[in-house]
């Protein structure tokens, strides 16, 4: 049997996708107020058959609406999962940037770390970056 740590990686990993798409495609909407395929195409450098394919599991997990051939709009549950990674996302990166480590490996270290940490690390790291390091 598995042990906890393996089950929560596992599990980490099979919210990693969903997160980076909701929160890809609220950033595009942000930007110029709609997202289209082709944005996520762009973003994640994937074929337009893997992103209908993860949109339809979106959708079919109540994430995102949309109709062949219309942008791509996020559920009021999809807003909820963006807005929690995003933040999750700036609390890791700004952590990572204080810890002296330069932009853009902070930037990319990120994107794998953000779908990892438990809430006690993140508390921890935002806690470091409001009030400092503990003494």
């Amino acid at each position: 049997m598995p042990s906890k740590t393996h089950q929560r990686t596992r599990s980490d990993h099979a919210s990693e996708v969903a997160e980076d798409y909701v929160e890809a495609i609220a950033d595009a909407i942000a930007q110029r107020g709609v997202c289209r395929a082709v944005d996520l195409v762009n973003q994640f450098a994937v074929t337009h058959a893997t992103v209908n394919n993860t949109i339809g599991r979106l959708q079919r997990d109540g994430l995102v609406q949309t109709e062949p051939y219309q942008p791509i709009e996020l559920t009021a549950k999809g807003k909820r999962l963006a807005t929690q990674s995003r933040k999750r996302h700036e609390i890791v990166e700004a952590f990572l940037r204080r810890l002296g480590v330069s932009e853009q490996t902070a930037a990319a270290d990120t994107e794998g770390i953000e779908h990892h940490v438990s809430k006690e690390t993140l508390a921890a790291m935002k806690r470091v970056l409001t009030k400092g390091w503990p003494e």
